[in-house]
C-alpha cells in the first residue's frame, strides 16, 4: 500500500500527540499530512451575541490546538495542510478522509472526550465503523 496522504485528526490530547509522531514517521519526506481539528457546531437557537461569542471561543481553541501540531509537523519537515471544520467529529473525519483522498487515517485511541465516549461510544470507534479507509489507532 502506497501511503502518500495521511489524515491526522487531533484534539490536543496525549494520544493525539502520539498519533502525530506516527504520522510524521509514516509520511517521511514523501507524504502529506492533512492536519484536522473538528470544532463543535454552534446551535443557531443560541442567538446573538451568544452564538458569535461561542464561535469565537471555539475558533480560538481550535487555533491553539493547530498551533501545537503545526509546529510539530514543521519542525519534522513534513509536508502538511490544515483544516478546521465544524460538525460531528466522526462524520467530519470520514468526510475529510474521502474528500481529501487520504490513504490512511491515524488517530489516538482516546481523546479529550473520554467521558463522552463512555456514554456515546468513542469517536475512534465511530470512525472505525463508518469509514472505508484504513485507520491506524495509536495508544
Amino acid at each position: 500500500m502506497n501511503i502518500s496522504r495521511i489524515l491526522l485528526p487531533v484534539d490536543g490530547s496525549r494520544l493525539s500527540d502520539a498519533a502525530a509522531d506516527m504520522a510524521i514517521d509514516l509520511a517521511g519526506s514523501e507524504g502529506t499530512v492533512i492536519l484536522l481539528t473538528v470544532r463543535r457546531t454552534v446551535p443557531t437557537a443560541l442567538g446573538q451575541p451568544n452564538a458569535g461569542e461561542l464561535l469565537e471561543y471555539l475558533n480560538r481553541n481550535a487555533e491553539e490546538i493547530m498551533t501545537h501540531y503545526r509546529t510539530k509537523l514543521a519542525n519534522a519537515k513534513v509536508d502538511f495542510q490544515e483544516l478546521v471544520v465544524g460538525g460531528d467529529v466522526a462524520e467530519v473525519i470520514g468526510s475529510v478522509a474521502d474528500n481529501e483522498k487520504c490513504d490512511l487515517i491515524i488517530m489516538g485511541s482516546k481523546g479529550k472526550s473520554d467521558l463522552e465516549g463512555l456514554f456515546l461510544g468513542s469517536v475512534t470507534h465511530k470512525v472505525l465503523q463508518t469509514t472505508s479507509k484504513p485507520v491506524l489507532v495509536v495508544k
